[in-house]
């Protein structure tokens, strides 16, 4: 699978060969249209480093049809940075100034997803560039002419040329696991009432194939916009109905299932079935789903008229099912936003807090996006932080020590910086090595071609071609080295050079590497590594505080449909960002890691949960089920304040300790080994949750609904928490079960 990924990502052997076909032809041929053609020397070097900045400096995700759809979103971008630089490089001042503000800005958008991402890297030469002396604002449209050519070369070539076959979507993996449930739930309505083992594992492979860490970048729902929020809402909804259908509770042995059950039953995978076919573009109906919805809320109204009292049995596999039709609901109702965006409203009855983006703008949810991570907890923010200040810094040496080709030195800090110092000296010392050679083959070349510029044209072609194939398979000192070489032979057509040429390009480098690691040393050395740590322990103590505020206004009878659950909303956007980033982060085997995403996933259902109790609190439970209620919450929170020291507190993969310093985890924090299911469960973890739930249930209690709610509720958690603690107790299990993955190729930059 790591190899079809790479392949349509464009960064297997394959994807590299055509990307630098593209790239090699888009960028020759618009230098030379524009050099020789035009005798405009100065549109000629924008137009090139325009297709090097955006095709082989950036890392946009995705088929060359995708990648150019960004990059026609990008013109706008690329024509502001040009003019920005071209002005501010009346100073050395204004140009850092620039520098620290534009930096931070490009690199501060990653958090907007994969391609923005993939993007900043190109989008900052772009500024970089203009902001060198010569200041020049008459040739403003002269670079803006060049560099608008390049990209429409790219544009089309990306679209055209040698087209890459797109892969299984993130909506197509939905839809499939749409039939599934659709499936589990026809087989739940048929005696013994159960899932066998197979289909559990079935469960627990499909929900996998939806964790984000599993499927190619450029098909993730990772963007700040509607439909991708909505997208990513429906997978998670998907992992949830698979979970809810296969930890579903038989009915009483001996005893039919009651017929409003089966019915509901029923439903849920008729509204499975055509969400999925909604997903697949095979279907637009909604009929089966808007049907759930009246249901459910009639099976509601019935068990709160229904006289006492209730068998426990029959009250939580009542509530059990209505857990399962909301599931239901909420995955079909994300689904429909996704398809639809705007034009889909929200049915009556919508928890709006659920679906809060739905009729959003896209500058709104921008905005909401980006406000969420502007703080130093931030994965993003800090990236930001770490890149601006290294290249406002080599700008600054640049410009006071008057450095020849002093751009070069931020091209070195833009493209060996890496979110640890780990990463960025190990890249920085291939780097200099590879460069160091490219820098005497160039010398060579240089000494003996002299000023026979056609030498150079013929040869530039082949050697761009090299450099863009072999640099991303065999690593940065190779990619390095060879564009040493492209440089110089563009430099050598572009005006009288001698082999001294070389020598700047690797003091340049060397000044800018030093740079990088310097920051990288100073701001965050440790990337996302200790963030995660302390993101994840803050939410699962988020998520402990809710499970109790929830529970306690349940007994109570406290009824809010508007609960303020920000701190916990904020707690999971920052735990998400700094997993992802820690997916593209060399790692070492860390045994005894909790597993990340169930993490996140337990914060979902947590917030789910906690709504949807709280927006139908009947009465006071009475003292007897209160107590009962409130002390199976205490041992749910307990058990995720175990889960958030520990994840405090595990060494990480570099010897340093999480948030909270040295110490062990405890063994008292983590507690005895549970079933290690995945997503969906298994079945000793479904008997331990119903034995749990028994010792604090007698056979007959007189309580309303709400109370079988609340404990089906609280039921699910302690499940989840067995999922997020299952890799401490296996220490084979490293990294919370991402050990498998292979680090990414080539690690993202800062930027």
């Amino acid at each position: 699978m790591g190899a079809e990924k790479d392949v349509s990502a464009g960064r297997g052997p394959s994807g590299v060969a055509r990307r630098a076909i593209r790239t090699t032809l888009c960028a020759c041929g618009a230098f030379y249209v524009c050099l020789y053609g035009l005798d405009r020397p100065v549109a000629a070097t924008y137009a090139l480093f325009a297709v090097v900045s955006m095709a082989a400096l950036s890392r946009i995700p995705g088929t060359g049809g995708q990648r150019a759809a960004v990059l026609v979103r990008t013109l706008p971008a690329v024509w502001v940075l040009l003019t920005a630089g071209t002005f501010l490089a009346v100073r050395t001042w204004t140009a850092v100034a620039g520098m620290l503000v534009i930096g931070f800005a490009i690199a501060f958008v990653a958090a907007a997803g994969p391609r923005a991402a993939g993007a900043a890297p190109g989008l900052q030469l772009l500024y970089i560039l203009p902001c060198f002396p010569p200041y020049a604002p008459d040739t403003l449209g002269q670079r803006l002419g060049g560099a608008t050519f390049g990209l429409i070369l790219l544009i089309l070539a990306e679209k055209f040329i040698l087209p890459e076959q797109r892969g299984t979507t993130y909506r197509e993996l939905v839809a499939g696991a749409a039939g599934t449930a659709a499936r589990f739930a026809a087989e739940l309505g048929r005696p013994p009432y159960t899932l066998p083992a197979a289909e559990v594992e079935t469960a627990r492979k499909t929900g996998e194939t939806l964790r984000p860490l599993h499927v190619e970048e450029a098909e993730r729902p990772a963007g700040p916009g509607l439909r991708d929020r909505a997208l990513a809402h429906t997978g998670l909804g998907a992992r949830t109905l698979l979970g809810r259908l296969v930890t579903l509770p038989p009915p009483p042995p001996g005893e039919p299932p009651h017929r409003t059950g089966q019915q509901l039953l029923e439903t849920v995978g008729r509204s499975a079935a055509e969400t999925g076919a909604l997903l697949a573009g095979t279907g637009r109906a909604t009929a089966e789903a808007d049907a759930l919805r009246r249901l459910r809320e009639e099976v509601r109204e019935a068990a709160a008229r229904e006289s006492q009292p209730v068998p426990a049995v029959r009250g939580r596999r009542r509530a059990a099912l209505l857990e399962v039709a909301d599931a239901a609901v909420a995955f079909a109702t994300a689904a429909e936003l996704a398809v639809r965006g705007r034009r889909a409203p929200l049915p009556p009855g919508t928890d709006s807090g659920r679906f809060w983006y739905a009729g959003r703008h896209a500058p709104r949810l921008w905005w909401h996006r980006l406000a969420a991570h502007a703080g130093p907890r931030s994965v993003h923010f800090q990236n930001a932080v770490r890149i601006s200040l290294a290249l406002a810094a080599a700008r600054t040496l640049a410009g006071v020590e008057s450095l020849p080709h002093g751009f070069w030195a931020m091209l070195a800090v833009l493209s060996l910086t890496r979110t640890t110092v780990a990463q960025t000296k190990a890249t920085v010392r291939q780097a200099l090595a590879g460069t160091l050679l490219g820098a005497l083959l160039a010398a060579v070349v240089l000494a003996l071609v002299g000023g026979h510029t056609t030498v150079y044209a013929l040869i530039l072609p082949l050697v761009m071609l090299v450099a863009f194939t072999v640099g991303p398979v065999r690593g940065v000192g190779w990619a390095q080295g060879m564009f040493t070489l492209v440089v110089s032979f563009v430099f050598a057509q572009l005006a009288p050079v001698t082999w001294r040429l070389a020598g700047v390009r690797l003091m340049d480098v060397i000044i800018g590497s030093m740079v990088g690691v310097v920051f990288g040393l100073l701001a965050w050395p440790r990337g996302a590594q200790a963030e995660l740590h302390r993101a994840v322990a803050l939410l699962l103590a988020r998520e402990a505080e809710t499970v109790e505020a929830t529970t306690a206004a349940v007994v109570a009878g406290r009824r809010d449909t508007a609960p303020d659950d920000r701190a916990l909303q904020l707690a999971l956007s920052l735990a998400e960002s700094a997993y992802a980033q820690r997916q593209s982060e060399p790692r070492a085997a860390l045994a005894g890691a909790p597993d990340w995403q169930a993490a996140m996933i337990t914060g979902h259902h947590v917030l789910w949960g906690s709504r949807r109790l709280l927006a139908r609190a009947g009465p006071d439970l009475g003292p007897g089920n209160g107590e009962r209620l409130s002390g199976r919450a205490d041992g749910v929170a307990t058990r995720m304040r175990g889960a958030a020291q520990h994840a405090a507190t595990i060494p990480s993969a570099d010897g340093a300790h999480g948030a909270h310093g040295a110490g062990g985890a405890g063994t008292a924090a983590v507690g005895p080994a549970a079933g290690t299911g995945g997503e969906g469960g298994g079945a000793v973890q479904v008997g331990e949750a119903v034995a749990l739930s028994e010792a604090v249930a007698p056979s007959e209690v007189v309580a309303p609904a709400e109370f079988f709610a609340a404990q089906i509720w609280l039921d699910s958690l302690t499940l989840d928490v067995e999922r997020v603690l299952a890799p401490c107790h296996a220490p084979e299990e490293a990294e919370g079960g991402d050990s498998t993955d292979a680090p990414a190729s080539r690690p993202p930059r800062s930027a």
